[in-house]
Parts: structure tokens; sequence; C-alpha cells
């Protein structure tokens, strides 16, 4: 029998539900559910970890048994609600928005949930939340609603977060995101043009991407060098751990998203932004002027132009495999700049203004 807790809601019966436990009452909290949730966010504040809280999940409905469990399943709660609409067995109208009576109740049940969840971790500032986790293609209109849904419960409260939209599996578009009411998104590799495995795009959309490994191979990708051409292309990166031994490829993953955490806050980072053109390995962040840090995924020859970028600037190399710095050589700004990388693989090359002064 598959069992599993603390639920947001109480198990209080009358009856037994499909695990053997007593039944749902979808109108009651469950107290336990909700303050380990607000312990754990609290715990990663002091961390300086930020938090995804995932208010639902999609994956499961659509590709596992957890249907027969869900609490909004008939048989599993004592509010004589049914989520699955259309009778099929499978509940993935949970995750999409109904006009019907029975379908109006269900939203009404999930909008109480979120706003019970957003005023428990409302206070705290490292809260970011996803709507669902890879709900089907038909979720969108829902999704959306609970992006405007969030932000409008949350614009009564003292604080505001940024509400994300994930990758809709099977069936979705990164389309959909870029066009969502969603402050951030995660997409899926996309098109040739996005390309968020091999070549991130900087430019596809103007919201604030995670990509996250999960929604790009699952288990199967995700190196230091996807680390950092997405750092370097203004993207935030998320890496899917899995409860196994990890070959030496996914290790670097992790090392290298502990570098970017080292680098981004060394660096004047809210004054810099993806600049391909800047650079002839296409992977550079900038305040032009001021700070450029450039990647270079092997050894070889590359140019920074900084014709616009008067001044002398110093030079420090980052050795990726290595996780280790060695100064270089200072440059003159007012043109373009050839360096060659000191050592083999993969390379950061970090360019600081010398006299102090910021151009603007």
């Amino acid at each position: 029998m598959k069992y599993c807790q603390p639920h947001p809601w109480l198990r209080t019966g009358p009856g037994q539900a499909n695990d053997g436990a007593a039944k749902f009452d979808l109108t009651k909290f469950n107290p336990e559910y909700f303050e380990r949730l607000r312990t754990r966010v609290s715990k990663a504040q002091r961390l300086g970890i930020y938090t995804a809280v995932m208010l639902f999940e999609g994956w499961e409905i659509q590709f596992s048994d957890a249907w027969e469990n869900h609490p909004f399943h008939l048989p599993n709660n004592v509010n004589g609600v049914e989520a699955d609409l259309n009778g099929d067995g499978s509940g993935i109208e949970y995750n999409t928005l109904n006009t019907s009576e029975a379908g109006r109740r269900v939203l009404e049940l999930q909008e109480a949930y979120v706003r019970k969840v957003i005023d428990t971790v409302n206070e705290f500032d490292n809260v970011l939340y996803e709507i669902c986790n890879e709900a089907h293609a038909d979720s969108t209109e829902w999704q959306y609603h609970m992006i405007r849904f969030v932000r409008d419960y949350e614009a009564r409260k003292p604080k505001q977060h940024p509400v994300g939209m994930t990758f809709q599996y099977r069936g979705g578009s990164n389309e959909t995101l870029f066009n969502s009411p969603a402050d951030w998104i995660s997409p899926n590799p996309g098109d040739a043009k996005q390309s968020y495995r091999d070549e991130p795009c900087s430019s596809c959309t103007t919201k604030v991407v995670v990509n996250d490994t999960d929604h790009l191979w699952g288990h199967t990708g995700g190196d230091n060098i996807w680390v950092w051409r997405s750092f370097t292309r203004g993207l935030n990166v998320l890496f899917m751990e899995e409860l196994l031994p990890s070959p030496t490829w996914q290790d670097s993953a992790r090392q290298a998203m502990g570098q970017i955490l080292r680098w981004a806050s060394r660096v004047d980072l809210k004054t810099m932004k993806p600049e391909e053109s800047l650079s002839t390995t296409r992977y550079c962040l900038a305040s032009r002027g001021n700070e450029y840090l450039v990647f270079q995924s092997n050894k070889g020859e590359f140019n920074v132009d900084l014709s616009d970028a008067p001044g002398r600037f110093q030079v420090v190399w980052f050795n990726v495999n290595l996780d280790r710095e060695m100064p270089g050589t200072p440059v003159d700004g007012g043109a373009s700049r050839t360096f060659t990388t000191p050592f083999p693989g993969p390379a950061v090359l970090y360019l600081k203004r010398l006299d102090g002064q910021r151009t603007l």
C-alpha cells in the first residue's frame, strides 16, 4: 500500500481512503504540513538558499498511479469532491480550468490551499513560487489563472515573490512560457535558436530563465560547460539531483554552480548583462567599460572588444576544472584585445577597470 505524510489537509474520516488511512477533509488544513513548510523555508533563508515552493504536481498524475490515492479523488475525501471530471480515471483535469460546478468547487479548494501556503511563507525573502511541475499541455489557462491569483493575493501582503511556470510535459512549448504572466520560467531545450542545452539563448525572452536539467535532460545531462554557458548568457541554473552515485560530469556541474555563486557575489552583477558580440567566444557578461566575465570552453585564442572602454584593466584567469584562479598581465582598453587561455580546458577571463572609476 502506497502512503506518505504529512499532507496539506487533515485526515479526519469517517471512512478509509484508498491508501488505508482515514479520508481527507479538504476544508481542514493540517498544521503539521504547514509548520514543516515554514520551518524548512526559514532554515533555507538562514543558509542563504532560495526555495522554490512547488504548489502543484503534474508529472505524477500523468505518468504514475498517484491519482488512485490523490486527496481530490472521490474515494479519498469526505467532501464529495471528484477532480476527475470526465471519469476516465486519469485525474488530469485537476490541473485544468473547468467552469462546471464540480470544476469551480475544485478551483475554490485549490485557491484556499494556495492562500494558506502564501500566508505561511510570505514573511520570508527567499521564496519563489512554481505553479506546477510538468503539468500537461491543456493546463495553460489554469496555470495562467493561478499565476495571477498568487500575484493578486500577495499584493495585499507585506512581501511579493516571483511566480514561475515550468515546461508543460507532454505537448508543451516554450512559447507558452514566454507568453505567460509568469515572472520566471523554466523551458525545455527549444528550437535551434533557443538551444537551452547547448548554446543557451540570452534574448529569446525578457523573463528570468531558470535553466533546469530536469526539463532539458532529466538525469542524463548538465556539466560545468553547460553551467558556465548558461550563466554567461544571463540565465540561472538548477540541477536535478539523483540519489545514485554520480558520474564525473555531474560532479563538475555541482562544482561549477558553486563557482558561479562565488563569482556572482564578487562582480557587480546587477549592472552586467549578456554581451555576445563583445567576445569571439560569444559567452560574455559585461558592464561595458567596467567589468567583463568571459567564458571559453576550450584552450585557445579569442578576442574581447574593449574599443568603447578606455583605461587599464586587471586580468584574472579562472581554471574551471581545477577551481583555481591566476593573475594575468593587465591590458589597456580602447581597442579589441586578444587573449590566449593559459591552461587546458574551460576557462573564465575576468577583466576589471583598475582606476576605480565606473563608466556610466
